[in-house]
């Protein structure tokens, strides 16, 4: 990309996602000439007192585009498909939030902390990672480079703004109906319904489609986008997908094994020296990341920091993250700004 002052940068899609890179371009002081933001249908929003025009998309509304930050609409009808390349033929690089692109072995699929140098490799669309898969790789790729990991056993714990807005809706309207019963009645139904079964006073085991052995198209992403992020895919990854009653940050319980000991001392140090990472590990103290403390923070969180006490190299990490902002927003917008160094 030709180095310039400021860029014309356009924002695909005005769900909790592209409010967010919004807000994230602000935030971060991205050199921004002209914001255009592009959905299916116009209207005005107002995000933290910024008015902004949201004009409906078409292939000539990437005329003059230099970044394009697609929100992520998943699927054939998905924006991305739709329109990526129509941008991409007009001069603009993409950066897609979605699923279409990330396996593709042509797109780059980046987490800056990481893989930023991937940035290098575009040809015209770089992919963004699922959001857990981008809080579990910032957190193993420094034990993974120290001493090698072989195999991890993940369970995720996401939130309900992970399934978008009209599941953040379900979730308080359901929370409503029950504090409305007195909470003599803790089966409701919601009028806005975006995930398969109730969340309040609820957890449930699905999220995605199941697919391949039994586990959900969620459970594989965090396989095969961590192998490609990691460039190595001997890493054994399992993992459970877990939806749970919390508005926005995604938990995660990490067990891992690598080929070297590496004391839990050590393994704190060496966290807390890598970009992108706070470790909050007092547990004597109840100090441990929670989503109700990351919610609006950009890094990525870790506690729990012990051995397992049966296996001689095993190891427990709890990582915590904002899942619109590190996991979807800020990711972009930091790939965005690899991409203008």
């Amino acid at each position: 990309m030709k180095k310039k002052a400021k860029y014309n940068v356009a924002v695909v899609g005005v769900g909790v996602v592209g409010i967010e890179m919004l807000r994230v371009l602000r935030q971060r002081n991205f050199p921004v000439a002209e914001v255009r933001v592009l959905a299916r249908s116009a209207r005005d929003i107002d995000v933290d007192g910024q008015k902004y025009s949201v004009k409906p998309i078409a292939p000539e509304s990437f005329d003059g585009i230099d970044i394009a930050l697609f929100a992520g609409t998943e699927g054939e009808k998905g924006a991305a498909v739709t329109f990526a390349h129509e941008a991409v033929k007009r001069g603009a690089v993409v950066i897609d939030n979605g699923a279409d692109f990330r396996m593709d072995k042509n797109v780059p699929l980046v987490v800056p902390e990481v893989n930023g140098v991937d940035v290098k490799k575009h040809k015209g669309i770089i992919a963004n990672p699922n959001c857990s898969t981008i809080q579990l790789v910032v957190a193993l790729n420094p034990i993974h480079k120290k001493v090698g990991i072989k195999h991890v056993v993940v369970t995720t714990l996401q939130a309900s703004s992970g399934a978008g807005k009209v599941a953040v809706e379900q979730l308080k309207e359901e929370i409503a109906k029950i504090a409305a019963s007195g909470a003599t009645n803790v089966h409701v139904k919601a009028e806005n319904k975006g995930m398969p079964q109730q969340l309040a006073y609820n957890v449930f085991p699905h999220i995605g489609s199941f697919v391949d052995c039994d586990y959900t198209n969620e459970e594989w992403k965090l396989v095969n986008e961590s192998h490609k992020i990691m460039h190595d895919n001997k890493v054994k990854i399992t993992a459970t997908t877990i939806r749970v009653p919390v508005r926005t940050g995604h938990s995660e319980s990490v067990y891992i094994e690598t080929k070297k000991t590496l004391e839990p001392d050590a393994v704190r140090s060496l966290l807390a020296a890598s970009p992108g990472v706070i470790v909050m590990d007092d547990p004597k103290n109840n100090i441990y990341p929670m989503p109700k403390d990351v919610e609006g923070r950009d890094e990525t969180f870790v506690g729990r920091i012990r051995k397992d006490c049966f296996v001689k190299n095993g190891l427990w990490l709890w990582v915590v993250a904002d899942n619109l902002r590190k996991g979807a927003a800020t990711n972009a917008v930091q790939i965005a700004e690899e991409l203008i160094k």
